[in-house]
């Protein structure tokens, strides 16, 4: 069981590089690149180490990017090994960060070795944009190397970020687009008084009733060829004293959309509060985006991914834009075609995470022929 992938991966593992550590893991990927031709920039934001990494200065760029640090372990006891101590167990690399995603970071870089090895003259330019924030505030990770890159005028080509794309089988999912999110915080007021003197009060829960009601079952849009429709949901409502003979004053709620590219966040907003204003709500509301919708449409690196994972595995993959965010919303703004691709995400943020060991070299492999397709 023993390849170079894999003893990279365990070796990344084995660093405890929670949010927003990174803990020594890219020094680990910066010199085996060093080695190899790149140029190392470390990046430091706040707390968090961001690594960029180029060989080449010329078109086109393929960057690869992803992220260096886990989410918490959760209860240590509930684990089967200490979860960075990795240990295979039936033909599986357990840890934290198996899957999501330092099995990724070790297939970038040996197949990144063996393309470079092979094709030492290739065209291009390639890259790595790895950060230690992406599972936390996403603050002072790729969105600061982002815009770093961007007020110097270095743009990107292609992009593939590593994350666990894979459902049922290794290689079954390439995500090609991710929705956005657009999270609402609404207070709606009302006039707090006692219960059993309603007319001298005026419930706001009562009042956002009919509104909730109607936002709820609004067709924001169709969705498109490659995006679900839009969606509404509210993931916090609180109101009242705690007391149950007191009409309370206000009514918060929390509620997010996760939408596609066949609407605006212009129109979102603007459709709410033509609900809120259409039933006379006197309310407080602040919006916060977390990510922008991002598509890639089937062009040279979906085709190049696609094919060699066919040529790999046997699978055919299918585009997806299902899921949450990542960090490709932030490279979508320099760069026009990124697309997703990494182990089966079966295990992420769970107790026991894990990644089948026979798919690291596949993995490898893969990145590597893209490389070949693209840069040859």
């Amino acid at each position: 069981m023993n390849n170079e992938t894999l003893d990279l991966a365990r070796q990344l593992i084995a660093r405890r590089s929670v949010t927003p550590h990174d803990n020594g893991c890219q020094d680990i990927l910066a010199q085996r690149l060093q080695k190899i031709g790149f140029q190392i920039e470390n990046l430091h934001f706040g707390e968090v180490d961001n690594l960029w990494a180029r060989r080449g200065n010329i078109s086109p760029v393929l960057c690869f990017a992803g992220h260096t640090d886990v989410v918490p372990t959760g209860p240590l006891e509930q684990w089967n090994n200490n979860p960075f101590e990795p240990e295979i167990r039936d033909g599986k690399l357990y840890g934290r960060g198996a899957a999501d995603m330092k099995s990724s970071l070790a297939a970038f870089i040996t197949a990144i070795e063996g393309f470079v090895a092979a094709h030492p003259a290739h065209k291009g330019s390639i890259a790595l944009l790895i950060t230690s924030d992406e599972e936390g505030p996403a603050i002072d990770g790729t969105v600061k190397v982002v815009d770093t890159l961007s007020a110097r005028g270095e743009l990107l080509d292609y992009c593939i970020v590593g994350e666990p794309t894979c459902s049922q089988q290794f290689g079954d999912t390439i995500k090609n687009g991710r929705r956005g999110s657009l999270s609402g915080d609404l207070t709606i007021k009302g006039i707090q008084g006692h219960i059993a003197y309603p007319h001298l009060a005026k419930n706001p829960i009562h009042l956002a009733a009919p509104a909730i009601t109607e936002l709820s079952q609004t067709c924001w849009d169709e969705g498109n060829e490659y995006f679900p429709p839009t969606t509404w949901h509210i993931s916090n409502i609180n109101g009242g004293t705690g007391a149950t003979n007191v009409i309370p004053g206000t009514v918060n709620m929390l509620f997010n959309f996760r939408f596609s590219t066949a609407s605006t966040i212009d129109s979102l907003k603007s459709r709410v509060q033509g609900v809120l204003d259409k039933y006379g709500l006197e309310y407080e509301l602040t919006w916060s985006l977390s990510g922008k919708p991002f598509l890639t449409p089937k062009a040279e690196l979906a085709n190049a991914l696609r094919e060699s994972i066919i040529q790999i595995t046997q699978v055919e993959p299918q585009l997806s834009t299902s899921g949450g965010t990542s960090d490709g919303r932030f490279i979508a703004d320099i760069c026009k075609q990124v697309v997703e691709f990494g182990p089966r995400n079966e295990t992420i943020h769970k107790l026991n995470e894990c990644v089948d060991v026979a798919d690291l070299e596949r993995l490898s492999k893969i990145y590597q022929l893209a490389m070949e397709k693209l840069l040859l």
